[in-house]
C-alpha cells in the first residue's frame, strides 16, 4: 500500500506540472456543454429527458478518453523500465486506476453541476441520489476500462488511434447501463427497477479491475 500511495502521489506531481492537461479538459466539458446549449436554444422544447440524458453521457465519454488517454503515453520508456525494477505491475495499474479514478469523480463532478446549470434538469421527479450513484459507477467504470486499454494502445505508434478503437466495445456495454439507469432517475422510477443494471454496473467493474491486474503483468513484460 505504501508504494501504491508513493505511485499515486507521483501521478498527482505530473498532473501539476503539466496543468494544461486539467485545464484542456474543464475547457472542453465547457465549450461543449455551451455548445449544446447554443443547439437547443434555437430550437424551444425540444431537448427531451432522452436527449438530456445520451448528451451527457456522451460528453462525459469523450472526456475520460481525452483525460486517461495519456495515462501511459506521458511516461517514457526509461521511465517505465526504472519502474520495472522498483515495483510490481500490478501496483502500477492500481495506482494509475486508482488516479484515474479520482480524476474522473471531479471531472463527472463538475460536468455534471455545469451541465445541469446551463442546460438545466428535465422534469421534477429527478431521483437524485440514484443518478449520483450511477455517475459515480460510470466514473469508476470509464476510469478502470480506460486505462488497462490506454496501456495497451501505448505499445503501438499510433496509441491515440488504437485507444479511439479499443476503447468503443469496452465502454459500449457500460455506456448502455450507464443511459438507462440515469433515464429511469431522471423518469423518477421506484430504485428497485434499476437495481438489477445496478448490480450489472458493479459487476462489469469488478471484472474490468480484476482482469486489469490479472493481465497488466504480460502487457509490462512485453
Amino acid at each position: 500500500m505504501q508504494q501504491i500511495r508513493v505511485l499515486i502521489s507521483k501521478e498527482f506531481r505530473l498532473e501539476w506540472r503539466q496543468r494544461y492537461a486539467l485545464n484542456g479538459m474543464l475547457l472542453y466539458i465547457v465549450s461543449t456543454v455551451f455548445v449544446c446549449f447554443l443547439s437547443f436554444s434555437l430550437r424551444r422544447n425540444q431537448l427531451t429527458p432522452m436527449v438530456w440524458n445520451a448528451l451527457f453521457w456522451i460528453i462525459l465519454l469523450f472526456t475520460a478518453i481525452n483525460a486517461i488517454a495519456k495515462s501511459f503515453v506521458q511516461e517514457r520508456a526509461g521511465r517505465l523500465l526504472y519502474y520495472y525494477t522498483l515495483v510490481s505491475p500490478q501496483k502500477i495499474i492500481l495506482s494509475k486506476i486508482v488516479y484515474n479514478t479520482l480524476l474522473m469523480l471531479v471531472l463527472a463532478g463538475l460536468g455534471f453541476g455545469i451541465y445541469t446549470l446551463v442546460m438545466g434538469v428535465p422534469g421534477e421527479g429527478m431521483d437524485m441520489p440514484l443518478f449520483v450513484v450511477n455517475l459515480l459507477l460510470g466514473a469508476i467504470g470509464f476510469a478502470a476500462s480506460l486505462t488497462l486499454v490506454a496501456g495497451i494502445a501505448s505499445k503501438a505508434e499510433n496509441s491515440a488511434t488504437l485507444m479511439a478503437v479499443l476503447s468503443f466495445p469496452v465502454v459500449l456495454p457500460l455506456l448502455l447501463m450507464l443511459i438507462r439507469v440515469s433515464k429511469n432517475a431522471l423518469d423518477g422510477l421506484d430504485r428497485s427497477v434499476s437495481l438489477d443494471e445496478i448490480g450489472t454496473l458493479l459487476a462489469i467493474d469488478a471484472i474490468v479491475l480484476v482482469l486489469s491486474v490479472l493481465l497488466f503483468p504480460y502487457l509490462w513484460r512485453s
